[in-house]
């Protein structure tokens, strides 16, 4: 499956502002996480499990375990507080 993989905020100035990935079908959420992680040492420090990242898939927010589709996009962003 294709998805596109883009970033924002820290994760953006890190890794980019998106990048097109291959994996599997029956991918999960977290699973795709995991493979990004073991890309580069630069995507595991932005990646790392830990980190508090919020996630959306085609604009809408999802959990690890959400099975990914083909053409999916997939957005990786920190979470953002108000005040």
């Amino acid at each position: 499956m294709k998805l596109t993989v883009r970033y924002f905020a820290a994760l953006r100035e890190a890794l980019g502002p998106q990048e097109a990935v291959e994996v599997p079908a029956g991918t999960s959420l977290a699973a795709l996480r995991d493979d990004l992680i073991a890309t580069s040492p630069t995507h595991a420090v932005a990646l790392r499990r830990g980190r508090a990242l919020r996630c959306a898939v085609n604009h809408q927010l999802a959990d690890d375990a959400l099975l990914l589709q083909d053409g999916d996009e997939v957005a990786f962003f920190p979470p953002v507080t108000g005040g």
